[in-house]
């Protein structure tokens, strides 16, 4: 009698992956953070494209069938809804799935408990969303930065958590470090992006979009020799190349949050 040997059944792999993400949060009268939005995405053409958005309901708390017509707006706008944020909902299989057990992330790390939340403010306000890490990267703990493209030669961190980037940053990447300031030795090209927790210094001309402070430091600032920016943001605070026009464009500047305000300053 011959039996046949159990095959040996091969285990599924789970592992937890983090990524940095926007976090919409829709205020009412929704009329008025729509127009808000629009003024954002006119200043800033494709910023949400190909980016993992979520939708944090809880201010809005809106009725279920007033979701789905949220969600067919933003689509309009080109934002891809990933997943919904809203306490005790029942969602449909229509909808983007719920978010459940969302943190903040700081300069220290995660705060347990609490909601990670970044608002599209209006156009008065002026200020633009937050970019929130729900935990670290997989590339960030290893000391380099996410991209969407790869460099040619990986950056180097220093053992003070400053990233430096000895490389031009070209078009379409994204280079995020939750650790400390990014320090660029060449140029950043349009349609790039760095988003740091600290300062951000580009020792050549800065095309694209710089975002320091993006974890809550209100103290961080950019430096550039050559201001070409398409968007420069500090804590959250931002300005638009057309607002810069004319002001700081093509001059070595530094831009600094004053109070509320976010300025951009030659920098002698």
């Amino acid at each position: 009698m011959t039996f046949a040997a159990p095959l040996e059944a091969k285990s599924i792999r789970f592992r937890a992956r983090s990524f940095v993400a926007f976090t919409l949060t829709p205020e009412a009268p929704l009329a008025a953070w729509l127009e808000g939005l629009d003024h954002w995405i006119g200043n800033s053409p494709g910023y949400f494209a190909g980016r993992p958005v979520l939708l944090d309901l809880n201010t809005l708390k809106p009725q279920p069938g007033e979701i789905a017509a949220l969600v067919a707006e933003l689509a309009t706008r080109g934002i891809r809804i990933y997943a919904i944020e809203l306490e005790g909902a029942s969602l449909g299989a229509e909808l983007p799935p719920p978010l459940v057990g969302a943190k903040e992330a700081t300069t220290d790390g995660l705060l347990p408990g609490r909601k990670a939340r970044a608002e599209v403010s209006d156009k008065a306000e002026g200020k633009a969303p937050e970019h929130t890490v729900g935990a670290r990267e997989d590339a960030a703990r290893d000391g380099k930065a996410g991209a969407s493209k790869a460099g040619e030669s990986e950056p180097q961190q220093e053992a003070s958590g400053t990233l430096m980037i000895k490389s031009p940053i070209r078009s379409g990447q994204a280079i995020v470090h939750p650790h400390g300031d990014v320090i660029v030795l060449g140029s950043v090209a349009s349609g790039s992006e760095i988003i740091a927790a600290g300062s951000i210094h580009v020792y050549g001309t800065l095309r694209g979009r710089a975002s320091a402070g993006a974890l809550g430091n209100k103290g961080a600032r950019i430096f550039c020799r050559r201001n070409e920016a398409e968007l420069l943001a500090v804590d959250g605070w931002y300005v638009t190349a057309e607002e810069m026009e004319g002001v700081s464009r093509g001059k070595p500047v530094q831009a600094f949050l004053d109070g509320e305000s976010l300025r951009v300053a030659p920098l002698s």
